[in-house]
């Protein structure tokens, strides 16, 4: 790291109608330093890296680049000025070559002809100088995730941005992906190039950082350096109260089959085949966790056995019961639970009250309606004592549930799938988008359904939490489970060689028996 300052912000401000995102900001970044930007969802850290590009303008403060004060009037300005951003959601053109896909906007041209070869040669110089293997003519359509976001960061240093700001790079990684992705981030600031990190991995913060600033209800609440800091003391300043980081659970005792599938198979939203041939079995009282890299037939699996997709299946009952063909209200009836991934757009009724997004899928059940008029009483009555053992955030049962934080609509799903004591319960996603206080408690409601016997199938891009949850754990590729581990003591290299197409080694398991 240089003494060299290469940005300065001072007193930054943002307000969006209701909310002030960003309150009083000031940080510094010099030359060839890693600054990670730590903090709950909503906490600000995507606002002040956007006013730090050009993508909003503070209403309050100072941005100043290598000395200069400066008003960004948009990400081109931001560009010439030496900022390069690296966006969570890639930002490329499937059709197109990596080459074209780096160069594009900023072409080399000849007269009024682009200079192809001379395109590639210097976007694999490019990749050899920062040590990023990708091969410059190869569809960015037909490359894995890990590569397409070396595309994007070569797309930022092909405009000489000495000043990256990356937005949870890691999200949609495998384990090696990200240990590549971290080297390859201190080989940029071992070449000058300032690093703005933002993620809510603390693991990776401790492992790469040079400075953590820790944001909290759109302000700074702390600076430190990970040899000041652990895990706990940087949840703490997250939060504002102490978290417990792993998960406390007992040893599983599994009974009788729940869930048994054999030869699922299911296409996705383009008619292409996303499952195949999966067979799945899951116990009472125990968790099994899906592994694996995004978009490799979680989604599709998690709706299929919920009834929302179609899918065949030589065989798919749950508690003997057959499900083939089954409706998502009658698979509910069937006793089970389901957190989908997106919970805005299948969880919840944004405009409904919390009371009754709370019985959602039971309100036809004799407890809350008789002849055809909703019993209120029983409604209100119920909500009241979820919002309060589900600790939901909500200044009334009343309010609507698309007024509350995503951690509190969250615990809003988790409280009515769980209220109805599932014999299966599958979650998909459980904690996406969810601070760490939240998560928390998320993780002991799903531990406490598999000690009161429900069987558990957990979905997770989050590897840590499927290792930190699951008694058994399926790895999941290119729409089949390719292995099979205990849950006790997971080799994290060897699930993470799988979730890229590595080789299956299934381990025994009297899940089978």
């Amino acid at each position: 790291m240089d003494d060299e300052l290469v940005l300065e912000v001072t007193g930054l401000t943002k307000r969006f109608p209701g909310v002030i995102a960003n309150e009083d900001v000031s940080l510094t970044v010099h030359k060839g330093e890693i600054v990670a930007l730590l903090g709950e969802n909503g906490a600000g850290k995507s606002t002040l890296v956007k006013m730090i590009y050009g993508l909003y303008r503070p209403d309050e403060g100072e941005i100043r680049i290598k000395g200069e004060s400066v008003r960004l009037n948009g990400p081109r300005e931001a560009i010439r000025r030496g900022v390069g951003m690296v966006h969570q959601h890639f930002q490329l053109v499937p059709v197109f070559t990596v080459a074209e896909n780096v160069i594009l906007g900023d072409e080399p041209r000849k007269l009024s002809f682009i200079e192809r070869r001379k395109a590639v040669k210097e976007v694999t110089a490019l990749a050899a100088k920062h040590g990023m293997a990708v091969d410059p003519k190869a569809l960015v359509r037909d490359l894995p995730v890990g590569a397409q976001q070396r595309v994007e960061i070569l797309k930022a240093l092909y405009r000489q941005a000495d000043i990256l700001i990356m937005d949870e790079p890691t999200a949609v990684l495998t384990p090696q992906e990200t240990d590549e992705l971290l080297k390859v981030m201190k080989g940029f600031a071992a070449s000058g190039v300032a690093v703005i990190f933002i993620t809510h991995k603390l693991r990776e913060v401790l492992a790469i950082a040079d400075k953590i600033e820790v944001l909290r209800g759109g302000k700074v609440v702390g600076t430190t350096t990970p040899s000041e800091t652990d895990q706990g003391k940087l949840a703490q300043m997250m939060v504002g109260r102490s978290v417990l980081l792993s998960v406390d659970k007992s040893v599983a005792s599994p009974k009788e089959i729940v869930l048994d599938v054999v030869g699922l198979s299911s296409d996705n939203d383009i008619g292409l085949p996303a499952i195949r041939n999966v067979d799945l079995r899951v116990r009472s009282g125990e968790i099994v966790g899906i592994a694996g890299v995004e978009g490799n037939g979680q989604r599709e699996l998690v709706e299929a056995l919920t009834g929302i997709r179609k899918s065949t299946a030589t065989k798919f009952t749950i508690n003997d019961e057959n499900a083939i063909g089954a409706s998502p209200h009658k698979i509910h009836g069937m006793h089970v639970g389901h957190v989908p991934e997106d919970r805005e757009k299948d969880g919840l009724v944004g405009q409904y009250s919390i009371a009754n997004n709370m019985v959602l899928n039971r309100f036809d059940e004799p407890e809350f309606s008789r002849r055809g008029i909703r019993n209120m009483d029983a409604v209100n009555s119920l909500a009241t004592k979820l919002v309060k053992d589900f600790d939901v955030r909500t200044p009334s049962i009343k309010t609507p549930a698309n007024s509350l934080s995503g951690g509190n609509k969250q615990k809003v799903v988790i409280a009515r799938e769980l209220s109805a004591n599932p014999s299966l319960l599958v979650a998909s996603q459980p904690t996406r988008g969810v601070d760490v206080g939240s998560i928390e408690f998320i993780h002991s409601q799903i531990i406490s359904a598999r000690d009161s016997g429900a069987a558990v199938l957990l979905v997770s891009a989050e590897l840590d939490e499927v290792l930190g949850l699951s008694d058994r754990i399926l790895v999941m590729y290119d729409g089949q489970i390719v292995a099979e581990l205990e849950g006790a003591n997971p080799d994290r290299a060897e699930i993470g060689r799988l979730m890229a197409g590595g080789h299956a080694v299934v381990a025994e398991d009297s899940s089978h028996g």
